[in-house]
């Protein structure tokens, strides 16, 4: 079930996805605590790195902190950029380093980064080939199928990727104009797996058993990286891999569980971003954890006016505390 990125040992091949404003280092370690085959960092715009800018610098910070081994996803449009940011990332400790050619996002698109590099793949060939050189440790590369329906060159770039050293691609099923909407294409990808020897990871749409084995089947791949899924749920990326281990999803987390999860998560934010700024942050979070449950709209409501950090943890206990009686009786 083990995958190797070459002398990295990926145990179980379940991989949380980078996701901006979302796998920042307090998500990450709420979801290492209860297990994942792998960690990628939040996007960093490499040029920024370089420069030394606070906010890259915090998305980067605490990879020697139970993160290992753990990816850090760069993107860029300039070689020698990639390149140096690349070995700073090595000199800072990371296990991998990935390159990002699958953000759909207009403001990294407009800079000619990300999915706007499937475009050119010219280009895209000299950054990897810069930053495969500027560092020892390995490097992966994550795209989408392409740029639109009419130019799906995935299998190109991945062939492309495997001759200037790339060790493993990650293929999210949609193309870019897609963005997130319409179904992923897990058939396509296997478009891919045919047409390079390099280890395959499937991402796009999957939350549950039933879209696991549907992607491994219809792609090929080795394994699979869940992004969307995890929000609210840090322990999906455990459940995956116990289910590609037994063929059993286990059940969620007791509600008690839960909030301690929340209240760890919510602490961890605190002493990384600062009170005002984990706040704000949290909210969004709060939104997904509680998606679903009894009068969670109400309580949604409340909380984001909230701004006193003790006051938001005295409402997630008074929200959480009936709720855990019902579910013990």
């Amino acid at each position: 079930m083990s995958i190797h990125i070459g002398p990295v040992e990926i145990k179980d091949p379940v991989i949380l996805a980078p996701m901006s404003g979302v796998t920042d280092l307090p998500f990450r370690r709420c979801v290492k605590q209860f297990g994942a085959g792998l960690l990628v960092s939040e996007m960093i715009a490499s040029e920024a790195m370089i420069r030394s800018c606070r906010r890259m610098w915090k998305k980067m910070s605490g990879r020697f902190d139970g993160d290992w081994p753990m990816s850090v996803q760069l993107a860029g449009c300039k070689a020698e950029s990639m390149a140096e940011a690349a070995k700073l990332n090595e000199d800072q400790g990371a296990a991998i380093i990935d390159i990002n050619m699958g953000c759909p996002a207009k403001k990294v698109v407009n800079g000619y980064s990300g999915s706007a590099l499937m475009r050119d793949l010219e280009h895209a060939k000299g950054l990897i080939t810069a930053t495969v050189k500027a560092v020892k440790i390995p490097v992966t590369l994550k795209m989408r199928t392409g740029w639109d329906y009419d130019c799906r060159n995935a299998p190109e770039l991945a062939k492309i990727a495997e001759g200037e050293g790339i060790q493993l691609v990650t293929v999210h099923g949609r193309t870019r104009n897609q963005f997130y909407k319409g179904s992923s294409d897990w058939a396509f990808i296997n478009e891919v797996k045919k047409n390079c020897n390099l280890p395959l990871i499937v991402n796009g749409d999957i939350v549950d058993g039933e879209t696991i084995d549907q992607s491994l089947k219809m792609s090929g791949a080795d394994g699979v990286m869940i992004g969307r899924g995890t929000y609210g749920k840090p322990w999906l990326i455990s459940q995956a891999i116990h289910y590609m281990k037994t063929g059993e999803w286990p059940a969620d987390p007791t509600l008690e569980v839960q909030l301690a999860t929340i209240i760890d998560h919510y602490d961890d934010m605190i002493e990384h971003y600062g009170v005002e700024t984990a706040i704000k942050m949290a909210r969004k979070h709060f939104g997904w954890y509680t998606k679903g449950l009894p009068s969670s709209a109400e309580f949604r409501n409340g909380i984001n006016r909230m701004t006193n950090p003790d006051e938001v943890k005295t409402a997630l206990y008074d929200f959480y505390a009936p709720l855990i009686e019902q579910e013990a009786a």
